[in-house]
Formats: C-alpha cells, structure tokens, sequence
C-alpha cells in the first residue's frame, strides 16, 4: 500500500496565563492508501488535538505533516452538528457549499450516497425524523461529500447507546472500505477500535506519546460486529488494556 500522510515528530504545547502544557510529544505515523487505524489513550492523553492539528484546525508546537500530492481530507465531528432548519440533503450539501464547489455532478453523487446508504427516503425531511444512528450516517455522507481521501474521525459513535452503536460501526465501517476511503478515528472503546481497524496506536497519558502499535490481524475478519467474535480479540483487548494507565 502507498503512504499517503506522514506525521513526523508532531509537538503540542498548550500556554494558559500561569504555565505551559505539554500535550503531545513525538508523535510519529504514515498513514497508508486504503487503512483504518484507531488511537487509544487515557483522558487528556492528546487523541483529539492530533485530529485537530491534522485537520488544520490546530497549529502544532514542532513537527512536519506531509500529505501525498492530491490527497484531501475530511473531519467527522463527535456531533453530528446536523442543523435541524435544512432538509436531510441539503446539511449533506454544505461542505460543498462552503468550498463552493456544488456542481450538479456533485450533488448527484451525495444523492447516491444517501440512495446506497438507505437514506433515499429520508432525503427532503428534516433531522428531527431520525434516529441517533441516522443521524450519524448522515454526518458521515455529509464528511464524504467532498471526496476526501483520509476521514479523520473524533469518538463518532459517543453519543449513541450500545446496540445502535454496534449497528452504526459496522455502517461506517461498510461505507469507508466500499468508498475505499482511509481513516484516523479517535476512540476510547477498546472493542471498537480492534473490531474496526487494521492498526491501533496506543498513547501515554499526557504528554500523549506512543507507546506501542499493534497489528489487528483478525483469523475470517468481517465486519466489527463479527470482528469481536475472532479467537484473536480478547487477546488483543487484554494486551492494550494492561498498556493504557487509566489512573492518569
């Protein structure tokens, strides 16, 4: 697989009036063509801002981030921040909007992704018709809109309770393989993170370093919900619950 995004030697440090904080140290990654990969941590650990920084909604303190020639990328909130006062197509419309850059022939194709994605007869309501995994499916059709290559995702299956949430993984999952996208995601679900990813980056608490990446290679891998039942999972779960400190 191609490497598509190199971080190298990312730093972040937070200044408040009384002191500096260190908030990430030395985070390095290349992101390959086509992989899912999930980043643990203890609270307060810097999983969030890595996402800002490389989303360019944050500067880093030090560091390089180097994306492949034409490579693009897309950030999925932990809200689904769907605005309740324009239909189901139209919040899917905005980014395009915002870049100006809704042609018909890219209208047509969100139109498709709500079509394939069981959405079609949602598409002229409004938010307040949907379900909480609804509403997720949509804020993800809305991150695609704008054909991003890389889909930086920021704990997006919080606010849902258990058995949606095991539902709407496995329709995210679906649709970022069958688009062929790659994907950060943030997580503090364990399960999630080694049912859904081919690498899982565990961090130090703050100042988030990485302490070790683990290879997922699941025996039959499917979808997350299957995932779990590999003979491979629990072991994975028990090695990165004893590598997480979770009193920091």
């Amino acid at each position: 697989m191609k490497e598509i995004l190199n971080i190298k030697d990312l730093r972040k440090i937070y200044h408040t009036p009384k002191e500096e904080i260190l908030a990430l140290d030395n985070f390095s990654y290349s992101l390959k063509e086509g992989e899912f990969v999930s980043i643990v941590g203890p609270s307060g650990c810097g999983k969030s801002t890595i996402l800002s920084i490389l989303s360019n909604l944050m500067e880093p303190s030090e560091g390089t981030i180097t994306l492949k020639e034409g490579i693009t990328v897309g950030y999925m909130l932990q809200q689904d921040c769907l605005f309740d006062f324009r239909t189901i197509l139209d919040n899917c419309l905005l980014g395009l909007e915002i870049k100006k850059e809704l042609t018909e022939e890219n209208k047509q194709y969100v139109i498709h992704l709500l079509e394939t994605y069981g959405l079609k007869d949602f598409m002229y309501r409004y938010p307040d018709n949907l379900s909480g995994g609804m509403r997720q499916r949509v804020a993800l059709i809305r991150t695609l809109a704008t054909k991003p290559d890389i889909l930086l995702l920021d704990e997006p299956f919080s606010a849902l309770d258990y058995q949606t949430r095991l539902a709407v993984s496995d329709d995210v999952y679906e649709i970022i393989k069958k688009e062929k996208k790659s994907a950060i995601m943030v997580t503090h679900d364990l399960a999630e993170a080694i049912s859904m990813s081919d690498k899982v980056i565990v961090l130090s608490g703050r100042p988030g370093k990485i302490k070790h990446i683990y290879d997922i290679e699941l025996s039959n891998k499917s979808n997350p919900i299957e995932n779990r039942k590999a003979k491979e999972f629990a072991n994975y779960y028990d090695m990165i619950w004893k590598d997480i400190d979770f009193h920091v």
